[in-house]
């Protein structure tokens, strides 16, 4: 658990009124990762929800092969910097995260347990739109991210 006013201090927040900001305080506490830790696992369950607030996270697109199990290969797309979400893959079903995020200094973050916030967004629609747009914006930034970098290593 953490306070309702760590939260408050950052705009990402803001369209949370004080009973969904202490729900999800409830559910949320801050974490410090170590530069290189791994915080997030592409195709582990999405367990976490997190918001940066200090530091950074390199953003990996994990490949592998059906044919080859033994066969993965990261690519650096970009990097979340502080005020950003990540670990979005814990709000969109299956619920699987699809890349792999690592602290790239020490870094510290909000975790939010995935199932308890589904489960808060189930009876709060005003909560559950707030954090679908939030969702999608953070998508649609890491596939312009993605599509940058495929350009950049066509040229």
């Amino acid at each position: 658990m953490i306070s309702p006013e760590l939260l408050r201090r950052f705009p990402f927040f803001n369209f949370m009124d004080d009973t969904q900001l202490k729900a999800v305080a409830m559910i949320a506490e801050e974490l410090t990762y170590e530069k290189d830790e791994v915080i997030v696992v592409a195709g582990k369950p999405a367990d976490n929800f997190f918001f940066l607030m200090d530091g950074d996270a390199a953003y990996y697109a994990v490949v592998t092969s059906e044919h080859d199990p033994y066969y993965k290969k990261e690519y650096f797309v970009s990097d979340i910097n502080p005020g950003e979400i990540f670990g979005i893959s814990a709000l969109i079903e299956p619920y699987i995260y699809t890349a792999t995020l690592k602290a790239g200094k020490v870094s510290r973050v909000i975790d939010i347990k995935a199932s308890a916030l589904r489960a808060l967004c189930e009876v709060d629609m005003k909560l559950s739109v707030g954090l679908s747009r939030a969702v999608a914006k953070a998508a649609m930034e890491r596939l312009q991210h993605t599509r940058i970098q495929l350009v950049a290593a066509k040229t």
